[in-house]
């Protein structure tokens, strides 16, 4: 809904990315942050995205989500929650800096919705859901097509590692890893961003 009360319709695929007049940044964070650094971290990262010209996307809710939302708006950044239509009420009300959301019936329209609009997935640590966010990003971006996932935080970083360590996360020749991004710090964010070219205006 927008602040006046007006929901905003779920774009179709094809028509949003070619009509929409902001790059998306879909967030992915959880709603109690690791510690203060770790929330700080998500609005340094909201409002590079936001000064950068991206749309924040996002679960809409408290913790990092918040922060990264907080950062956004405070350079004018759009950010919109994408949530589960049955289960708002029960969730709460969205975080402030909140200014349109999408209400989508089931988990599995909510992810599909997130990854294939974004231009930009960005992961910091969570609970289950974001895990569970994040893996999807990575097969998403592995399988179906190769949008940049960015993690960052010390959490999420470690998860990484593990998931590499053991694993689960590894790179062949058919299965490239090269959208994958581990990043350190704020300003080492900042720099990737700057670098990340719109094709838009490569091909112009």
């Amino acid at each position: 809904m927008t602040p006046q009360g007006r929901r905003l319709p779920a774009p179709a695929a094809g028509r949003y990315r070619e009509t929409r007049r902001h790059r998306t940044a879909v967030f992915f964070g959880g709603v109690v942050p690791a510690s203060p650094d770790e929330e700080r971290l998500a609005e340094e990262v909201g409002m590079a995205l936001a000064g950068a010209g991206f749309a924040l996307w996002h679960g809409g809710y408290n913790g990092l989500m918040e922060a990264a939302a907080r950062g956004a708006a405070s350079k004018g950044g759009t950010v919109t929650a994408v949530t589960l239509a049955d289960k708002h009420d029960k969730w709460g009300a969205f975080n402030p800096h909140v200014t349109a959301d999408v209400r989508l019936p089931d988990i599995g329209a909510r992810l599909n919705h997130y990854l294939d609009n974004a231009d930009l997935v960005v992961a910091m640590g969570g609970g289950v859901g974001t895990l569970h966010e994040l893996t999807a990003a990575i097969y998403y971006a592995g399988n179906i097509r190769p949008v940049p996932v960015w993690i960052t935080g010390p959490t999420a970083l470690g998860l990484l590692a593990f998931l590499q360590r053991e694993k689960w996360l590894f790179e062949t020749e058919t299965r490239p890893l090269d959208f994958l991004s581990p990043i350190a710090c704020a300003a080492a964010f900042a720099t990737q961003l700057h670098d990340l070219s719109d094709p838009r205006e490569a091909d112009a």
